[in-house]
């Protein structure tokens, strides 16, 4: 069904949008668009704007824009290092779901937390006793990995697992020697080593230089096997993993930390056990510790940031801790499901704030599932709400990339009129293309979702046919 207003704007309107419909690269897609006024709120243009379709990463919008409103742009994540009250040898690591420790993303040192909470431990402790480390990464519980997500995903970077404690994007690099291109790419380490992990090296060489390694294996196991290709003729070429414990190893990196400034560890553990043994029984005891002296705090970056950095780089990583962060703050039982608890939340939010979530269905709060649904209406409604009402409206126009300069969106409409005048959210999976954003020129302000699963035609195809209708609607209306 078109929903077209009347007007001048109508017979360009519907040109514009039989035209993007028409488009044979769109020949046997599902299509839905909504192109809405933010001043009046009036529906511009729409094509199926009520259907449900795979929203890929356009569903970060919806995670982003609910943590905000509910944490507000300055809330902060804190790791806390205690020493445990019934056992003085026992150091505590409290994990509060903080994506960012450790992380590349924003240029600071990586390794700061534990340097840091180093420091303060050998200014604190006597060293003559010897010591364990208890990492407590339970706050999510140990199900990191969303259940709709596709096993090809496993095991790659970009479907890491989100937990109480996560360090490194909870990624790792996996390097190769490629200079035999008779044989198969050498492995010669791991940034950060990983203890134990091994590989099933099935990778073969290309001489287009494109990487095209995945690494794949399950949550928590440390096996894993490399397959597809890798360029040729390197002395070192590294592909990205996700860290299969990732309490565990900050748990034994803080320990390397300590034992290099003279403490003896003689343990390092994670409430994981502890964790397992009580969800199967039927009384499920209080924790085996205490929290006494607070030695160390690590503070994140403000949510702002994080919520930048989810936008502009699509980082799933990041996201799938927001949706679990709201999880827990709406059910605070550990032993529930964050995840769930947290689509619940984030579906209950919109839905009193007027929004109509019956075509939203979400398995996870990054996109990657290819169950997840939504559709361009809903996906508008809650642009123009985030722009109109939202407590942090400008916050979050801002998290979101230029079109032609940006993140996802840097070749997006580059070199064209909107260029900088569009800032939106990418999502793209297999078979699937949107966008859902705002094109802000002059007097002209619009909030946009345009939807394209299913399609036949190649998906830069796809992505002009999508830039010429921005323009058009640009241009017409």
């Amino acid at each position: 069904m078109l929903i077209l207003i009347l007007g001048t704007g109508f017979v360009y309107s519907q040109t514009a949008l039989q035209r993007f419909i028409n488009h044979p690269a769109l020949k046997h897609a599902s299509v839905g668009v909504s192109v809405v006024e933010l001043e009046s709120e009036k529906s511009i243009v729409g094509h199926d704007a009520e259907k449900s379709l795979t929203p890929a990463s356009t569903l970060k919008l919806l995670t982003t824009a609910t943590a905000l409103e509910t944490l507000g742009d300055n809330y902060r994540y804190k790791t806390e290092v205690a020493i445990d009250a019934n056992d003085p040898s026992r150091i505590l690591v409290f994990g509060s779901g903080d994506p960012t420790l450790g992380s590349d993303v924003f240029g600071e040192n990586r390794n700061a937390f534990f340097i840091n909470c180093a420091d303060a431990l050998g200014k604190s402790l006597p060293k003559e006793r010897n010591y364990s480390v208890f990492v407590v990464d339970n706050l999510f519980g140990y199900d990191g990995v969303a259940p709709g997500w596709t096993w090809i995903d496993m095991g790659n970077y970009y479907a890491a697992g989100a937990y109480g404690i996560s360090v490194f994007d909870n990624s790792y690099r996996l390097f190769f020697n490629t200079t035999d291109r008779n044989g198969c790419p050498r492995i010669l380490r791991t940034e950060p080593e990983i203890k134990g992990l091994t590989f099933r090296n099935s990778l073969s060489l290309n001489s287009s230089g494109q990487d095209n390694g995945y690494i794949y294996g399950a949550p928590f196991s440390y096996e894993r096997e490399v397959r597809g290709n890798i360029p040729a003729g390197r002395t070192e070429f590294s592909i990205k993993g996700d860290i299969p414990d990732p309490g565990l190893l900050l748990g034994e990196m803080l320990a390397d930390y300590l034992s290099r400034i003279g403490f003896q560890i003689e343990k390092v553990e994670t409430a994981r056990n502890d964790y397992l043994s009580a969800i199967c029984a039927t009384d499920r005891k209080s924790a085996s510790y205490r929290v006494g002296k607070v030695i160390f705090t690590q503070v994140s970056r403000p949510m702002k940031d994080i919520i930048r950095e989810i936008n502009v780089e699509s980082n799933n990583h990041f996201s799938e801790h927001l949706i679990r962060t709201m999880g827990r703050y709406s059910k605070g039982d550990i032993y529930i499901d964050p995840l769930e608890a947290g689509i619940e939340y984030a579906k209950g939010f919109w839905k009193e704030r007027g929004i109509s979530t019956s075509s939203l269905q979400m398995f996870d709060g990054c996109g990657l599932a290819p169950q997840n649904a939504v559709s361009a209406q809903f996906l508008t409604d809650l642009l123009v709400y985030m722009y109109k009402r939202g407590s942090h409206s400008s916050v979050f126009f801002n998290s979101l990339p230029k079109a032609g300069q940006e993140g996802t969106l840097q070749y997006f409409l580059r070199s064209t009129k909107l260029s900088g005048k569009v800032v939106a959210k990418s999502g793209s999976i297999g078979g699937v293309q949107c966008f859902a954003g705002y094109l802000i020129d002059g007097s002209k302000k619009y909030a946009f979702a345009v939807m394209v699963n299913k399609f036949n035609g190649t998906r830069p195809q796809v992505r002009g046919a999508i830039e010429q209708f921005l323009l058009s609607v640009d241009h017409n209306i």
